[in-house]
């Protein structure tokens, strides 16, 4: 369980920064970016989509990503809150009703689990088919963080000041966590 709590944190940790990172990063990592009007998902679902929808997260890929966001917050809220009644409680489980607990508990042991790994088999699944059919490799432009575009698609910015940027807001979102779970002690 001390494993589990870890990375936990490491997850809360990692969601902070990618929620904050969604508003103040670079233009492709930005939500704005990936907000898709029901008329553009249809529209790319049926093939009518636009350059720019094969830089950073298509209309599909964007539904993903919210909704991986969502249960992750969902996951990480409802075990800080958790009690597994032996040994191990969440640390903000002392600052909610028994009611809440026991509610948080059955979500994150039962629910929340299946819901996140369902959500990673079927990205992993889009990536398959992305590979196989589109023949479109999704893993190395995340790796590698560029992309060979067929038109001009303005950049993201990537220097010196954007990493450093990003570094900071990590280190924020670092402390932001350890702060909320040493709250419980």
């Amino acid at each position: 369980m001390v494993w589990h709590f870890r990375f936990g944190f490491t997850v809360i940790n990692l969601l902070m920064f990618r929620l904050v990172w969604g508003l103040v990063g670079g233009r492709w990592s930005r939500f704005q970016s990936f907000l898709f009007s029901p008329r553009t998902i249809l529209a790319y679902l049926k093939g009518d989509g636009h350059p720019a929808h094969s830089v950073g997260h298509n209309p599909l890929g964007a539904g993903s990503v919210f909704a991986m966001l969502a249960i992750l917050i969902a996951q990480v809220s409802s075990g800080m809150v958790s009690d597994d009644e032996i040994a191990f409680s969440g640390p903000m489980s002392k600052f909610v009703s028994n009611a809440t607990v026991s509610l948080a508990t059955n979500y994150h042991k039962n629910i929340g689990k299946w819901l996140l790994l369902a959500l990673v088999v079927l990205h992993l699944g889009a990536i398959a088919f992305y590979y196989v059919k589109k023949h479109e490799n999704l893993v190395r432009p995340m790796i590698k963080g560029d992309k060979s575009l067929p038109g001009e698609i303005p950049p993201s910015r990537d220097d010196t000041a954007s990493r450093s940027l990003a570094a900071l807001v990590f280190v924020i979102c670092a402390v932001a966590t350890a702060w909320v779970v040493h709250l419980g002690d």
